[in-house]
């Protein structure tokens, strides 16, 4: 009867740990799919999108790496400036975000770094946060635990595109009220990327560590 007791919790734990970190989908509109999971020590939601561009590898991942122009198409983005070129496949880029108010606006400084698989072709872009690369700004609050990543697969004409992000917005704002919108920030992004990677300043780009 021990052994089984034993048995059965050890099976319980198991699927809790597995339902923690299992992607649930929320949102599935206009060949945009949205999903969520539960981050282990966190009150906040991870999420993932996967869609399909008709893009070239180059193409889309010129989009991601041009940070000045982020505030075209990714949510609430106040602004969006380089700090650091250090090549064509990294950078080091600061961003605030609007909020509304009461809320105070949030700050990130991004590390984006691009590489691509020699067998697969497939294009990975990191995106940790550097939170102390510049002092944070008054009346500003400065995230400090995020962690984005795209992965990028060529499929004929069209890349697949996986985006996935872990982050904490920090401040005094519920984790319940961030859970309720998360989707709508990824959704209105996805839907203004869709245009912005058709921009012809986009299909002219050519990097030297990419082949599409």
């Amino acid at each position: 009867m021990k052994n089984l007791l034993i048995t059965g919790l050890a099976l319980l734990f198991s699927l809790m740990s597995y339902s923690q970190n299992t992607w649930t989908l929320k949102h599935d509109k206009d060949g945009i799919k949205i999903y969520t999971k539960t981050i282990e020590n966190s009150d906040y939601k991870g999420i993932k999108v996967k869609c399909s561009l008709p893009a070239t590898l180059t193409q889309f991942t010129a989009v991601i790496m041009d940070v000045n122009t982020a505030g075209e198409w990714l949510y609430a983005t106040k602004s969006s400036t380089l700090l650091k070129q250090v090549s064509p496949a990294e950078v080091y880029y600061y961003s605030e975000v609007s909020l509304p108010w009461p809320l105070n606006n949030r700050d990130f400084i991004c590390h984006l770094h691009a590489s691509q698989d020699p067998h697969t072709r497939v294009v990975t872009i990191d995106g940790p946060v550097v939170p102390d690369y510049m002092p944070a700004k008054n009346g500003i609050v400065r995230v400090t635990q995020s962690s984005g990543k795209w992965i990028i697969t060529p499929n004929g004409g069209n890349v697949d595109i996986e985006y996935t992000l872990e982050a904490n917005p920090g401040g005094n704002l519920p984790a319940w009220l961030v859970n309720l919108f998360v989707t709508k920030g990824p959704m209105e992004s996805f839907k203004k990327l869709k245009e912005q990677v058709n921009k012809p300043q986009y299909k002219k780009v050519q990097y030297a560590f990419i082949k599409n």
